[in-house]
């Protein structure tokens, strides 16, 4: 595991080239927009003492990601990288519509071809980090702030979980689910058991879940409780066996299910939808451990949740002390653009952009690493 690597640059410590696990083919131009290609070597034969200045912005209010990645890729594969002039803001900053959160000066040549791969990395990290922020702000909206899991391994390509991982830290999730989320920040994945366990247990929640605690005996104990559809009877029985040992359940009712305890208090039911994770079947759940004084005892949700459906919860004051949240945190909602906007330190950009500049962003030093 790499320890979490941070430079002082200014005022701003950030992440150095050395984190990231940069494919090498990005100095061959390989994910480079062929145009940008042409246009390089264009410049080289016939416009190479030109200097332009090329400005990133976006167009919602955002929590910035991926500036640090930004500015290694610039460091790593820009030719003379101590030539360049960067400004940036950081990581984890809150960014207006059409706020220039990056600019960087020097020969086109140099660094020009890089552009739609920092407009990737700006989206997609800013995109996560911003999903996230929303939700763990839904997760706080009754007053009382609940972590937030990134459960995103499985909504995704691997490859992408490192950079997805910490970008989702950016946003303020507590915990992530894998080492790879985890890699940038240099914290560990989080995890209890999956429904695999259980299954290999026939079913059987309290013997699958002493299996997990004589392999992991210092791990917090929490179990998955939905696996039979049946999570009062389970997390009853869990509860009873373990007792104090027992510090939470999981619950992660498919959306098309409508849990056992329904169908045994059919009164209830006709003025909700039963399906999945409901507010009902939680509060019928925190009551049933209440009244037999497992009240120690937290509930996790997942399964589903969005920032609205998370709001909705905390409005009714259901008793959800954390969220597993996966998919909805990885939608791509946010775009960025690099435009050239200066040439030769004099305005030159097409109708409708203009250079914009920012009194926060600060200076980024190169140091040659």
């Amino acid at each position: 595991m790499k320890e979490f690597e941070l430079k002082q640059q200014g005022k701003i410590k950030r992440l150095t080239n050395q984190t990231f696990k940069f494919d090498e083919r990005i100095k061959d131009g390989w994910f480079s927009a062929v145009y940008f290609l042409k246009t390089k070597q264009i410049v080289e034969e016939h416009l190479s003492d030109n200097i332009v200045t090329m400005q990133f912005f976006q167009k919602k209010d955002a929590v910035l990601c991926g500036t640090d990645e930004a500015i290694a890729l610039l460091h790593t594969f820009a030719d003379h990288p101590e030539d360049l002039e960067i400004y940036a803001l950081a990581d984890g900053d809150k960014v207006a519509p059409y706020e220039s959160v990056l600019t960087v000066t020097g020969r086109y040549q140099d660094f020009g071809y890089l552009e739609g791969i920092i407009d990737g990395i700006l989206g997609r990290r800013t995109s996560v980090a911003t999903n996230v922020y929303e939700v763990v702000n839904a997760a706080g909206s009754s007053g009382t702030q609940k972590p937030v899991i990134f459960m995103g391994d499985r909504d995704d390509h691997y490859t992408q979980q490192a950079g997805d991982g910490y970008a989702a830290y950016i946003g303020g999730s507590t915990a992530q689910a894998t080492h790879a989320m985890n890699e940038w920040w240099g914290k560990e994945g989080m995890g209890t058991m999956p429904h695999a366990l259980i299954q290999m247990y026939k079913g059987d929640i309290v013997k699958a879940t002493k299996a997990y605690q004589a392999t992991f005996p210092n791990d917090e104990l929490l179990a998955l409780v939905d696996y039979n559809n049946d999570i009062i009877t389970d997390s009853l029985k869990v509860a009873r066996e373990f007792g104090e040992e027992l510090k939470g359940v999981r619950l992660d009712t498919s959306k098309n299910m409508v849990d056992k305890y329904f169908f045994r208090n059919q009164h209830l039911m006709g003025s909700f939808d039963p399906r999945g994770v409901n507010p009902q079947l939680i509060f019928a759940l925190r009551k049933a451990l209440d009244d037999e004084g497992f009240d120690h005892v937290k509930i996790m949700a997942s399964g589903g949740f969005t920032e609205d459906r998370i709001r909705y919860f905390e409005s009714l004051h259901v008793p959800v002390d954390m969220y597993g949240v996966g998919s909805n945190l990885l939608k791509m909602k946010i775009g960025f653009t690099g435009d050239n906007v200066l040439l030769n330190n004099e305005h030159e950009a097409k109708q409708g952009r203009k250079f914009m500049p920012n009194p926060r962003l600060e200076k980024v030093e190169y140091n040659g690493d």
